[in-house]
């Protein structure tokens, strides 16, 4: 987290109060997102420009922190408000777009070291864990899966294969499965000499027109045959 570490540097001195700390580190997990911070308050004015250092008086108001953000691409754009609440902080980021709001609330005592604000290798406690939760309250939800500028990667979503690919279980011989390549021909298994003609009006609803002729073809050649057979071998 080398930026994070450079970021802090630039504004340590500013530091007073252990929220001050925490939120530049979720000011810094909005920035690896691909958001640009515009400036403090809650209206922004026509000269801004969006920057990743945090902006001038961000910290004038140690009880309530107010932040504008907007993406890389300029196609979301978010307000974070931070609300300090005797020893933790409660941070609320909207996304003006789509009005989604997401919060999450933070012990300042467990992950802030009061004593080393001035020291970034001391001040943090636990920073895999606040960024995890960080990132799954308030990123996750607001931006979707994320790409990391820091070398991270992206989160893939398993894909299950679709029902055609399945294999078939269904016991009925004369079953037919959906047409794809390559597939199994459906007559395979089939006897040679089919049902009576007449009782294909009580087989299930799967077997076609186009299967009932084609065994029903087949139900009249094997009786030609059969016949033929007889025929021949009657004794004299």
């Amino acid at each position: 987290m080398a930026g994070l570490e450079l970021l802090y540097h630039s504004v340590s001195r500013d530091l007073v109060f252990p929220q001050d700390a925490l939120v530049c580190f979720v000011h810094w997990e909005l920035v690896r997102a691909g958001f640009k911070c515009l400036g403090t308050g809650d209206q922004g004015s026509t000269d801004e420009k969006k920057k990743e250092l945090l902006p001038n008086g961000w910290n004038a108001n140690h009880e309530l922190y107010t932040l504008r953000y907007r993406s890389d691409n300029d196609q979301k754009e978010i307000l974070l408000k931070a609300i300090t609440v005797d020893a933790s902080v409660i941070i609320n980021v909207m996304n003006y777009q789509s009005e989604q709001v997401v919060d999450l609330t933070v012990n300042l005592n467990d992950y802030i070291n009061s004593e080393h604000l001035q020291q970034y290798d001391r001040v943090f406690k636990k920073k895999d864990e606040l960024r995890q939760r960080v990132e799954s309250v308030i990123v996750s939800p607001l931006v979707g899966t994320k790409q990391r500028k820091e070398g991270g990667s992206l989160k893939v979503k398993s894909v299950r294969p679709p029902p055609c690919a399945q294999p078939h279980t269904d016991p009925n011989p004369l079953y037919i499965p959906p047409s794809h390549p390559q597939r199994q021909s459906p007559w395979v298994g089939l006897p040679l000499v089919g049902p009576n003609p007449a009782s294909f009006k009580t087989f299930p609803a799967k077997i076609t027109n186009t299967c009932r002729n084609e065994i029903r073809a087949r139900h009249k050649k094997r009786c030609d045959v059969l016949g033929l057979c007889k025929t021949f071998f009657q004794p004299i």
